[in-house]
């Protein structure tokens, strides 16, 4: 399926913005869905609106049978070896929560370390913060190279035998930088720490095998691979999933609840207290038969030929500064225009039907390691193509004159 093809298949790219034709370039902050996606959502309100787990009848048990029905392919889509593995949550960040609560603070004390790099975002920064707050352990820092990636040299050097808990990002919605979080894993295992992979950048775009890279943990979001908000999952070995306890309590999660004593169900159950994101699982399902049959190899493929294509058309545009590395990155370029505000980059791009994003993108400290208050983002998907790049850079040309006594 070529990508004229597959944009068919998105309603919301066949209409103007502002009066002209929608490019929508901000696919890290949330994808588009298809209709595939859409009407697996609608066909379950319509036809199999019941609560999972509880109900014989028979929408129970076809709304059971879809749920459950998700998560394995949820499983089969990362390789974790049961269903056992995967907790349906709201998103990454409610997953890397729920270890950074369930799990470090169980584990860590006074003087433990906990590593993560200053490119994370904030929902892979703030939940160890509080954790080293709450256990007394040390938070630290890989450094980043010159742009923007991390050496395994470096990691070899902050991961000790007092750390307890690696936590990064397989791609980073900033720089575009792949992370080699299998040789980090192999790292911090050889010294007794376990690996926590945020891959909310990653999921969407790469083929990822979690028995491969051996992480400990890996979190993801739906929304941005195709599937509905409000809907993600954590992925975690079983005997560490076995080891944590609950940190929400209520229905649906427990065993045997006594007058002041209650215990919980097996995995993966007992981290899903209450009635759970039916509908946005029964999505993120069709989601992923939506992405296979694609395949993500082909993904993976498209989005590096358009970022090369874009970097090599943007760099052309003077005063413009592209941050991350050059080559071997993923389908995202964050930029900035001189000195024009990015958020009237932004504005003006949105005149012409140009969707990008402005801001800190959710990683401040970041932001004050490349010296930029912020920047404007361009991410590209698999329904992105060459003539979306060309206006993007048409419109930047426009903006840059517009601007111009801001620049040089």
């Amino acid at each position: 399926m070529n990508t004229k093809e597959i944009r068919q298949l998105f309603p919301i790219l066949h209409q103007e913005v502002n009066g002209h034709p929608l490019v929508y370039l901000d696919s890290a902050a949330t994808s588009q869905k298809p209709v595939s996606v859409i009407e697996a959502i609608k066909h379950y309100y319509e036809w199999d609106n019941a609560n999972v787990h509880r109900g014989v009848h028979t929408l129970g048990s076809r709304a059971t049978d879809a749920y459950e029905g998700a998560r394995e392919k949820v499983a089969k889509f990362i390789n974790a070896k049961s269903t056992e593995e995967i907790i349906f949550t709201r998103g990454t960040t409610t997953a890397l929560n729920l270890v950074a609560t369930g799990y470090a603070r169980s584990v860590c004390r006074e003087g433990d370390e906990i590593v993560i790099t200053p490119m994370e975002h904030h929902s892979n920064l703030i939940p160890w913060q509080q954790a080293a707050k709450a256990t007394g352990a040390i938070l630290k820092y890989i450094p980043l190279q010159e742009d923007g990636s991390i050496s395994l040299e470096d990691v070899e050097q902050t991961i000790t035998e007092r750390t307890k808990i690696v936590s990064i990002t397989y791609v980073s919605n900033v720089l575009g930088v792949i992370n080699p979080v299998k040789e980090i894993a192999a790292i911090a295992h050889r010294k007794g720490a376990k690996m926590v992979v945020d891959g909310a950048q990653s999921t969407p775009h790469l083929k990822v095998d979690v028995q491969n890279l051996d992480c400990d943990f890996y979190a993801l979001s739906g929304h941005k691979m195709c599937g509905p908000t409000g809907i993600g999952a954590l992925y975690g070995k079983k005997a560490l999933l076995q080891e944590m306890d609950p940190i929400e309590f209520g229905g649906e999660m427990i065993d045997h609840v006594d007058l002041y004593e209650s215990t919980w169900k097996e995995l993966p159950w007992k981290f899903e207290g209450g009635t759970p994101m039916i509908a946005g699982a029964v999505g993120l399902g069709a989601a992923i038969d939506f992405l296979e049959s694609i395949g993500l190899d082909a993904i993976d493929r498209h989005e590096k030929q358009l970022t090369a294509y874009a970097m090599e058309r943007m760099s052309t545009i003077d005063d413009l500064t592209i941050y991350g590395p050059r080559n071997d990155r993923a389908g995202l370029i964050t930029f900035n225009l001189g000195e024009v505000h990015p958020h009237d980059v932004a504005t003006v791009l949105d005149a012409d039907g140009i969707a990008i994003r402005a801001g800190h993108h959710c990683c401040q400290p970041l932001m004050r390691w490349l010296k930029a208050s912020s920047t404007a983002r361009a991410s590209f998907y698999l329904y992105n193509t060459e003539e979306d790049v060309d206006r993007l850079v048409a419109s930047l040309i426009k903006t840059k004159e517009y601007f111009g006594h801001a620049i040089g």
